[in-house]
């Protein structure tokens, strides 16, 4: 069952868009065309249409400035990773310290190369929220996936642990006693964008 509005806006999207693509050539996935417009605004419609509120946190890295210039992205909340360069974990740390502040309960983590999990998805991993202590992810035929919901009790210790490329991968491991796994195979693909070889997936 849905909360009621007022609960649901307790849990931030953060979209992490950081990423250079280095093995893309070095062409920023947040710019990626997909549907004619960069790949960060499709992740942010998807997040909205999703249920969450519109002021989704972006966590911005390579190429922030042309992002800032090409994307649409109107009612977001811009944040910008100096050290995109070092993986995924060090946009994670920007994006919750960015959010330990604004009241929010959960964070709902979502990766900007995922053009195949769609609103669905999101919706089912966002009302698995039931308190701060709440640790849930979306599952691809039983195997952990994106999007991840953090409630706030676990920031502390996902940003702790958050380097490289790990994000809160070690973490959830860690914990994986308390995660609540929500199927989402049937209504998303969590294939990401991160070869030549991927761009097939996107559409023109």
């Amino acid at each position: 069952m849905d909360h009621p509005p007022d609960q649901e806006t307790r849990v931030a999207a953060l979209l992490l868009a950081a990423g250079g693509g280095r093995r893309l050539g070095g062409r920023p996935k947040a710019l990626l065309s997909h549907h004619g417009r960069p790949l960060v605004e499709h992740a942010v419609r998807t997040l909205r249409a999703g249920g969450c509120a519109p002021d989704v946190h972006v966590v911005l890295g390579a190429a922030a400035d042309d992002v800032r210039r090409q994307a649409e992205l109107s009612g977001c909340v811009l944040l910008e990773n100096p050290d995109w360069k070092e993986g995924m974990g060090s946009s994670l740390h920007a994006g919750l310290g960015a959010l330990a502040g604004t009241g929010a309960h959960a964070a709902l983590v979502f990766l900007v190369d995922q053009p195949g999990v769609g609103p669905a998805a999101v919706s089912r991993v966002r009302t698995a929220y039931r308190s701060p202590a709440t640790l849930a992810a979306a599952a691809y035929d039983g195997g952990r996936g994106h999007p991840v919901l953090l409630g706030a009790d676990h920031w502390a210790g996902v940003t702790a642990g958050a380097s490289g490329d790990r994000g809160a991968r070690g973490y959830l491991a860690r914990h994986a006693t308390d995660l609540l796994l929500v199927e989402c195979g049937d209504v998303a693909d969590p294939a990401d964008i991160d070869t030549p070889a991927d761009l097939g997936r996107l559409s023109p």
